[in-house]
């Protein structure tokens, strides 16, 4: 199965040290745009009756031919291993990553595309998403 990108998100967050640890953390905001082939309106018809989307995002910055089982969290000190399904490590099997933000407006820029103004993301700029949930 392929996993294809349907946008990116545009933010302030140019270097990974600088993302908030977790989603919500933070209110800075961010912009979902949305890839021309999907920018189509009935595709987002009625989202903006919710208050908060779960997107589904690649962690880019990462890059590792192997995973491992266990990983050291900052949050611990970096002292304490423990499962990377226990953590929000990027070293995981799939480099997928999972965040709730909220969903502040939806709008058409010039270009066309659509695309999602959110707050909370903790997600680099550049960040390809691949999924939207509710």
């Amino acid at each position: 199965m392929e996993i294809k990108p349907i946008g990116k998100i545009q933010n302030s967050f140019t270097s990974k040290f600088g993302v908030p640890r977790q989603s919500g953390l933070c209110n800075v905001e961010s912009l979902i745009v949305i890839d021309k082939e999907y920018s189509v309106k009935e595709a987002f018809r009625g989202i903006e009756e919710y208050s908060h989307l779960w997107l589904i995002w690649e962690f880019s910055e990462f890059s590792s031919e192997k995973w491992s089982p266990t990983v050291r969290p900052p949050r611990l000190g970096g002292n304490k291993r423990v499962g990377v399904f226990a953590t929000r490590s990027p070293n995981r099997p799939n480099s997928l990553g999972l965040s709730s933000v909220k969903l502040l407006s939806v709008f058409q820029n010039e270009s066309g595309n659509i695309v999602l103004k959110v707050a909370g993301a903790d997600l680099m700029n550049g960040t390809q998403i691949f999924d939207i949930k509710l």
